[in-house]
């Protein structure tokens, strides 16, 4: 038997339209509670970082947030951010 996979985009379609969670709001959301860190990021120039809050850790690469994970030690936090991924 073969599994169907459910790409990332077309499960965000599905909350957006029949999930009833919008996720333009939801970014708009995020983006909010972000911005004093984007703020204090930007006023030093720096656009590769992460913001750890309410038990996760956003990685910012180019002023976009990538991914988020869930809050682990400081040491792997910078290394999920050197190495440009995430461990799961």
């Amino acid at each position: 038997m073969s599994a169907v996979r459910i790409s990332d985009h077309a499960l965000l379609r599905f909350m957006d339209r029949a999930g009833g969670v919008g996720i333009e709001q939801l970014r708009d959301r995020l983006t909010a509670s972000l911005g004093r860190a984007f703020d204090a990021a930007e006023s030093l120039g720096i656009s590769d970082y992460l913001v750890k809050a309410d038990g996760h850790v956003f990685v910012v690469r180019k002023r976009i947030v990538t991914t988020v994970i869930a809050e682990t030690s400081p040491g792997e936090s910078a290394r999920i951010l050197v190495q440009g991924g995430e461990t799961r």
